[in-house]
């Protein structure tokens, strides 16, 4: 197995092992805890090539792919949750117990992972967000760069 995901929501987990049962993204352990609960020396995420971290359905694996990324080249990826920074959210930004950056960066920072995409919500608390886990990343010998992309502007409906 070449992939770790991380996902804490059940049905997501469920869609995740049918995905990579059926080859749609790369073949991997499904981890249920909470990042919380993840540790840098788990033999599932120590053995992986690739892990995906908030993993939804898989997207981060099959777009690499998509990109022409072999899965067995390394990266971690994560879709941090959007709604400490949403404008449909609490508004409680860092404040808010779905922010996990933290919990992230912990594990990016013990295993070194040497490529990590990420993505988060383009909202003037998502662009504080992001400034502070470039902060986080170049603190920790990572070289960073970002773009800023509203949803729209890849054709999904939104104002």
């Amino acid at each position: 197995m070449n992939a770790f995901y991380n996902e804490i929501e059940p049905f997501a987990a469920g869609w995740l092992r049918n995905l990579s049962a059926a080859g749609h993204i790369a073949a991997g352990e499904i981890d249920e805890r909470s990042i919380r609960d993840v540790r840098a020396d788990d033999a599932g995420l120590r053995a992986a090539r690739q892990a995906h971290f908030f993993a939804g359905i898989g997207v981060w694996s099959h777009a690499l792919r998509l990109a022409g990324w072999p899965d067995d080249r390394e990266v971690w990826t994560g879709s941090c949750p959007c709604q400490p920074f949403s404008a449909a959210g609490r508004g409680k930004g860092i404040a808010d117990e779905r922010h996990l950056w933290p919990e992230w960066f912990r594990l990016i920072r013990e295993c070194r992972p040497p490529v990590v995409f990420g993505e988060q919500v383009a909202s003037p608390d998502g662009l504080k967000w992001l400034d502070a886990v470039q902060a986080d990343l170049e603190g920790a010998g990572y070289s960073v760069g970002a773009a800023d992309l509203c949803a729209a502007g890849v054709g999904a409906p939104h104002i």
